[in-house]
């Protein structure tokens, strides 16, 4: 199966080769811990990567439910799940990207900024949906209460356990792709900082029994950036679209705002008032005054540094347009006015009349 056109082939085992033919080598190995399922020798093995882990099976009136605990295996089955993202982003670059790129003729630099909005587009768009699924079925939306409430909020429910392995093995994934991507330089910092601050505040969700607060603010996150990423794919295929990013702007703001309001209501009053106190590593309490202060400044700072990157690059767009509006008026400024000369006598049949009555001499027409 061969996810990209070769063309030009490179010897085996050098850097281009890997990077040309690296998703036809992730392929390989998961078809491979795929076939172990098939072999009673291999199958527990293999099912270490696929399914998640820590399940205890409880017995409710509605029948049987597998809940879940976090632990060091999950790390095989986010590196299972980091192999399936690789895949995926191949299969989204080569089957719609290149192709729309092809079609646009863009320039490099826009083609790899449409090649990252295009392939976060995808992911932010199955990311809201699969989280405002999970908040719907879960009872978070109609309970709003239930953020804070009952803490620590384990064992977990299998779509939620899925989901954050997912979301921790796709943002891993990413530093890799950098890699494989060629990322110019001068890119690598906005990149690394912006794929740090993911996994940071995932981790924390997660580690910390966090993970209903971090359902919302997640599907938040992802639905302002859905937004900013779909402008900007507009922006390319036609740059008169740039209204899109007022609309941007305005979502941007408004996800801040209710992000630090809902993180201040949830873990710095709702987790205050519990009556749980205290830290139990073994029961995943860890409710001190410590860790929620810890929890607060995190995402406080992190969207503070968004809200300041947000309004330098507003300013920064202010001054362009106010630039190119003055470099407009001076250049109108220095065109010479174009005076119209009107012919000096009048009409009569449709030919020129003179004053004095006669026809002004014809001009004879030269042949070529």
């Amino acid at each position: 199966m061969a996810f990209r056109r070769r063309s030009k082939s490179y010897p085996f085992f050098s850097q281009e080769f890997f990077i040309q033919n690296h998703a036809d080598l992730v392929f390989c190995l998961v078809v491979l811990i795929l076939i172990g399922l098939m072999f009673e020798a291999t199958a527990k093995t293999a099912f270490l990567f696929i399914l998640p882990q820590y399940n205890n099976t409880t017995f409710l009136p509605e029948g049987e439910e597998s809940l879940y605990h976090y632990g060091w295996r999950d790390c095989i089955t986010i590196f299972f799940y980091f192999l399936i993202a690789i895949i995926f982003h191949a299969v989204v670059q080569e089957y719609v990207l290149d192709k729309v790129n092809r079609r646009l003729h863009l320039s490099k630099s826009k083609n790899t900024k449409f090649n990252e909005s295009g392939q976060l587009c995808v992911f932010h768009l199955v990311s809201s949906v699969w989280s405002l699924y999970v908040l719907i079925t879960e009872g978070y939306i109609q309970n709003f209460s239930s953020l804070w409430e009952n803490y620590p909020h384990v064992p977990l429910r299998f779509q939620v356990k899925l989901f954050y392995l997912f979301q921790l093995a796709y943002w891993l994934h990413t530093l890799p792709e950098l890699y494989f991507q060629k990322v110019r330089k001068e890119e690598m910092p906005r990149q690394l900082a912006y794929i740090s601050l993911y996994l940071l505040h995932i981790t924390l969700a997660y580690l910390l029994n966090l993970t209903r607060v971090g359902l919302v603010l997640l599907f938040l996150q992802y639905l302002s950036e859905l937004g900013f990423h779909v402008s900007r794919l507009f922006y390319f295929i036609d740059e008169n679209h740039h209204k899109l990013f007022d609309v941007w702007a305005v979502s941007f703001v408004f996800t801040r705002m209710v992000t630090l309001t809902l993180t201040v209501l949830a873990v710095g009053f709702g987790l205050a008032r519990a009556e749980n106190q205290g830290l139990d590593l073994e029961a995943g309490n860890f409710n001190t005054i410590l860790i929620r202060l810890t929890v607060l400044l995190t995402v406080c700072f992190t969207q503070a540094w968004l809200l300041w990157k947000f309004i330098r690059f507003q300013l920064r767009r202010w001054r362009e347009y106010r630039r190119e509006q003055s470099a407009r008026k001076r250049l109108a400024a220095k065109l010479p006015l174009r005076t119209l000369k009107r012919d000096v006598g009048h009409h009569e049949n449709g030919v020129i009349k003179a004053e004095n009555g006669a026809s002004p001499r014809t001009k004879k027409i030269k042949a070529p």
